[in-house]
């Protein structure tokens, strides 16, 4: 990630603070993560055939502004596991619902939280772009099974807040019942307290919104294939699934955001890679390469609005939707991720796997640099008529 601005404290504390409710927002349809490994995939069998007609709308809560620490010695470092049952279904709509908070912002919020003395940054504001996914059923040993469902993947705003809106009705439909969710944010604290807080962390709050009755498709089917992050150029083996009886139609669901730390690569526009390299990605169905790709966002400057903040010596500039990066940064293309935004699922409807029987998938990146790493999930669905 590029490093957010250090505003100086001096400003920040004599702020003529003005009234701003505005909350950035990011909406989509995109999947949750975990760092789950590559596995064999299980069967995934659909909910019930029918709906009482008297059954009315309700929610499931999964997290109530859980606190994501950024050490490790901390409890819920970096993750936080929830238990919740769907219910038998089936459903019309299933939507998860996330709210994710800081301390970072709105900036009048330091009056009554001042960064401690010699540091930047109120320390418990963390104020990164980060990875921000949630999983369904990820395994606590990726390669013990098969891995999790992704059902979000998306990244934090510089120190911002986030609402999300993510529909998950063929997940829930195919996924009836009990599981964990689990949420991932890839936060660190700066000892320092000089480009981050020095203890750093997000709360978040988390329900799934389930409204009963007849369900849009027939969700035979929902099958995790990869959930991991890749740093190695060398082919993958193929993950090899099963593909149910019935089944008329498929959707394979890949999301993939490159990530890195080293100084620069071939290829690349900027530093770090692969944060900022464009690759080549081959899918392969069955071993016969369906489509190549180079996955990239050039549309990042849309999450920077620029508002001015009061204070001494004229006050700064930021994005209101990225209150804590430095402008440049926030507007940077990137490697299919923008901050403060969900990464939407990229989707093919291969023929292949609408045949009964035994099948297999595999991706493959080119060039990675070292030190860099795609994170990278995929999902298949199967539908019935």
């Amino acid at each position: 990630m590029r490093r957010s601005f250090a505003c100086v404290i001096s400003l920040l504390l004599s702020i003529a603070c003005s009234s701003d409710d505005s909350t950035p927002k990011a909406t989509g349809t995109g999947g949750a993560g975990g760092a789950g490994g590559a596995g064999g995939a299980d069967s995934g069998v659909g909910g019930g055939a029918g709906a009482d007609a008297g059954a009315v709308p309700y929610s499931v809560s999964a997290f109530d502004a859980i606190r994501i620490q950024s050490k490790s010695e901390q409890p819920n470092f970096q993750r936080a596991s929830a238990t919740l049952d769907f219910g038998a279904g089936p459903f019309q709509k299933a939507t998860l619902v996330v709210d994710l908070a800081t301390t970072c912002f709105p900036f009048e919020k330091w009056k009554a939280n001042p960064p401690p003395p010699g540091q930047n940054w109120p320390a418990d504001c963390d104020a990164f772009d980060r990875n921000f996914e949630f999983v369904l059923d990820r395994p606590a040993d990726p390669k013990a099974g098969p891995p999790g469902i992704e059902l979000v993947r998306a990244i934090t705003p510089f120190g911002g807040p986030m609402h999300l809106e993510i529909d998950v009705t063929d997940v829930v439909n195919g996924r009836p019942g009990k599981h964990t969710l689990d949420v991932h944010i890839g936060t660190w604290s700066d000892g320092a307290g000089k480009v981050s807080g020095s203890n750093g962390g997000w709360n978040v709050t988390a329900r799934v919104d389930l409204v009963p009755g007849a369900p849009p498709r027939k969700v035979l089917a929902v099958l995790p294939l990869f959930d991991h992050s890749n740093g190695d150029p060398a082919p993958l083996a193929p993950v090899k699934f099963d593909v149910p009886a019935g089944t008329k139609a498929s959707r394979l669901e890949y999301r993939v955001t490159g990530h890195g730390g080293v100084t620069g690569a071939a290829g690349c526009g900027m530093a770090p890679a692969e944060e900022f390299c464009s690759r080549t990605h081959a899918l392969y169905a069955d071993e016969i390469e369906f489509d190549s790709l180079n996955p990239w966002r050039d549309d990042c400057a849309t999450l920077c609005t620029i508002a001015h903040q009061d204070g001494s010596n004229g006050g700064f500039d930021y994005c209101k939707e990225n209150p804590c990066g430095a402008i440049s940064s926030v507007k940077a293309p990137r490697a299919n991720w923008c901050p403060g935004s969900v990464t939407p699922p990229l989707v093919w409807e291969p023929p292949a796997w609408v045949t009964p029987g035994p099948h297999s998938f595999r991706y493959q990146v080119d060039d990675i640099a070292s030190g860099g790493s795609w994170r990278v999930s995929a999902v298949l669905f199967a539908f019935g008529a």
